[in-house]
């Protein structure tokens, strides 16, 4: 992964994907979004990079297990980062 991370915070997750904060946790328990990472004590961020490759299946009409296959991959890839 040679991009730049970036993080983003979850109102902006919610702009970008124009869900409402209660199914991006719907989805987030579902596994048809990428989990956020905490960056404080009380504060919770998302990689970008994630959130926009989750939008571009829902856009390219996936499925919802090829959703979850990319948020399964997604994070593995975020453990091999560290």
């Amino acid at each position: 992964m040679n991009q730049a991370l970036q993080l983003i915070r979850r109102p902006e997750v919610i702009k970008l994907t124009g869900r409402s904060k209660s199914s991006l946790q719907l989805d987030e328990k579902a596994g048809l979004m990428p989990t956020p990472i905490p960056i404080g004590a009380r504060a919770v961020a998302y990689i970008k990079h994630e959130v926009e490759a989750v939008i571009q299946a829902r856009i390219s009409s996936k499925s919802k297990d090829e959703i979850q296959s990319l948020v399964t991959t997604l994070i593995s890839q975020r453990e091999q980062m560290i």
